[in-house]
């Protein structure tokens, strides 16, 4: 007889793409040639100064001590002044700000340090399934808001009821949006900020994809915004900047009192990220100017091929303004994963169904901006031919 799951095991969602690897495997193997769309992880090289830096520093043996939470001083301080620089916030590096273990980690263990059971987290629907995940872990109730066209993907503040916002403790928002690459304008956050303030809930701010923005569209931070201190608090990411995703590397920035509270936690469950990933994430900040508006000009091109192709096949496509992503319809608003798997098993080309993100995202499938513009529009070709819903 197996050991008992826990509770909270038992009621986790399954995670996107979970039984993509085995599909592929299974496929390549018989000698499909496989177009992968699905995780937003590009086929890019991170900074070279980056890469430099972490070789370097990887040889140098104060950098393999513990590195705990407070890490390593130069990257506090680069992110502080990336802050300034980027958003126009003054932030002290020592007390609101703290590296990560990539976004996700951070993300994933904030509830831990605010949820008590019955309390209730508010998170969109589709969204990154680290919200939910690290609210059931918690202990907490996730309250899952669908994102809907006719709202421009919006989380609808107004239509959020008296029994949830009395129970309310966190609310997780995530502008430019994954996966609906929608974004938000400073008045919809500052209405974000005073529902939060008025509920006495922290405003968990989701912003990996800030600088993934196209055509001159720069978003905003919360903590631009008037009211976000002492509720706010936003979270980065080098894994799509700068082609990072295997590194490990973010951070959390806002208020020390919440910044404390989620460090504490950590300290129960990790000893921090290895500084030499974090003097590589200094390195990396600091060729900002030049080496990131270059790679964020090659998403823009993945972006436009794509947006073309699957328009000429007969999509219905929306041009994101900001993330490595597009949205799509499924034809004639059919199973999300119906489709997915037509399109992994006829075609060779991995999509994300729009509902391993939420029962809010059914009828859509998600593309990641993954691959070069040869292969974009190679995969586009392909699903051209499903563009016509089954009969």
């Amino acid at each position: 007889m197996a050991p008992e799951r826990s509770r909270w095991l038992q009621k986790l969602p399954s995670y996107p793409l979970a039984g993509v690897p085995e599909a592929r495997r299974r496929l390549e193997s018989a000698g499909v040639d496989i177009i992968d769309l699905g995780a937003g992880d590009a086929d890019l090289k991170p900074p070279p100064d980056a890469v430099r830096r972490l070789a370097e520093a990887a040889s140098e043996p104060s950098m393999s001590r513990y590195p705990f939470q407070s890490g390593l001083p130069d990257l506090r301080e680069a992110i502080t002044t990336w802050m300034s620089r980027r958003f126009g916030v003054n932030l002290d590096p020592y007390a609101e700000i703290l590296p990560l273990m990539g976004s996700k980690e951070g993300i994933a263990k904030l509830p831990l340090a605010f949820l008590n059971p019955g309390d209730v987290a508010v998170i969109p629907d589709p969204g990154f399934q680290a919200y939910q995940g690290g609210v059931i872990l918690a202990g907490g109730e996730p309250h899952l808001v669908p994102l809907r066209p006719e709202d421009d993907y919006l989380l609808p503040l107004g239509g959020i009821g008296d029994e949830v916002r009395s129970r309310l403790r966190l609310m997780y928002l995530n502008y430019p949006n994954n996966p609906t690459t929608a974004t938000a304008k400073r008045e919809y956050l500052g209405d974000a900020v005073d529902f939060c303030r008025e509920h006495d809930a922290v405003l968990v701010y989701d912003h990996a994809y800030s600088e993934i923005a196209f055509d001159g569209y720069r978003p905003p931070s919360i903590l631009e915004v008037e009211g976000a201190d002492g509720i706010a608090l936003e979270f980065h990411s080098f894994s799509k900047t700068y082609n990072m995703t295997g590194w490990r590397l973010g951070w959390v920035a806002g208020n020390a009192g919440l910044i404390e509270s989620l460090s504490k936690v950590k300290t129960f469950m990790d000893t921090g990220v290895f500084k030499a990933v974090q003097a590589a994430g200094a390195a990396a900040l600091a060729v900002y100017d030049h080496w990131v508006p270059e790679n964020v000009a090659r998403f823009q091109a993945r972006r436009n091929v794509a947006v073309e192709g699957l328009g000429q096949a007969g999509f219905t496509v929306t041009e994101p303004k900001a993330t490595m992503f597009l949205w799509v319809p499924v034809p004639g608003g059919g199973s999300s994963l119906a489709f997915a798997d037509r399109a992994l098993e006829e075609e060779g080309v991995v999509v994300l169904p729009g509902a391993a993100l939420g029962a809010g995202g059914e009828g859509f499938f998600r593309i990641a901006l993954t691959v070069d513009e040869e292969r974009m529009r190679e995969a586009a070709a392909r699903l051209a031919r499903l563009a016509e819903p089954p009969t």
